[in-house]
């Protein structure tokens, strides 16, 4: 007998974004509002991290796809649609804008490409500041106490735009700085002085021990992204 069930629709039918992110109460996962770098800067930034990952086993910078963080890693556990409108509003009419990069600069524990001032190198850039500030607005009331994370509250005072190259590890690895630091400068590793920020992206994290060396187990799924206009 000839089986003549239609299954155009099943086979056919897109999934919502809220059915292909569903989370349970009491979920391992965060979401991350970033703006993405240009190509070349993403290239950059994965080539350097790879290089440390080969050389000395330090995975957390590399662990993200290359990101300047707007709003970091919040426990969002509503559908996701209702982040991603609220961040569609947020970003309506925001207009992209200059990104300049300082190059290899300390940061923290680590080392980063600077991008947070204009290109005088001293003077903040507001666009970028302004622009996490109206996000984490916009995502803060659907934002729920998680069981075990640190806390990732915005501070428009200590916000400062950046694009990890070398992080976490250095929590547990401090007498590998200095020689990861020369490493780092050898590699002459190409990047743009300065690019159009004009895509931010939301992903979506997780990890089986936020409370911990969370950086050693985490995955990423990319969730959305947002242009800038022109």
């Amino acid at each position: 007998m000839t089986d003549t069930t239609d299954t155009t629709k099943a086979t056919t039918m897109p999934m919502s974004s809220n059915e292909h992110f569903a989370q349970a109460a009491g979920d391992p996962y965060r979401y991350g509002v970033y703006l993405r770098p240009d190509p070349v800067t993403c290239a950059a930034v994965t080539a350097v991290t790879a290089q440390l990952r080969a050389q000395y086993g330090l995975v957390s910078a590399g662990a993200f796809p290359p990101h300047a963080t707007l709003v970091g890693s919040r426990h969002l556990p509503g559908p996701v649609e209702e982040t991603i409108a609220a961040v569609t509003r947020a970003v309506t009419d925001v207009p992209a804008f200059t990104v300049h990069n300082a190059g290899v600069r300390r940061l923290g524990v680590g080392l980063v490409y600077d991008v947070h001032h204009l290109a005088d190198g001293v003077t903040p850039n507001t666009a970028f500041v302004d622009l996490a500030a109206r996000i984490d607005t916009a995502v803060a009331p659907l934002e729920t106490t998680a069981p075990n994370p640190a806390a990732n509250p915005f501070d428009a005072d200590t916000f400062h735009a950046h694009l990890s190259l070398l992080s976490h590890d250095m929590y547990v690895r401090p007498d590998l700085f200095a020689e990861v630091e020369e490493y780092i400068t050898g590699l002459r590793v190409p990047f743009s002085d300065d690019f159009v920020g004009d895509t931010v992206t939301l992903y979506r994290t997780r990890s089986d021990d936020w409370a911990g060396r969370w950086w050693q187990t985490l995955t990423w799924e990319h969730v959305h992204t947002w242009r800038l206009h022109h």
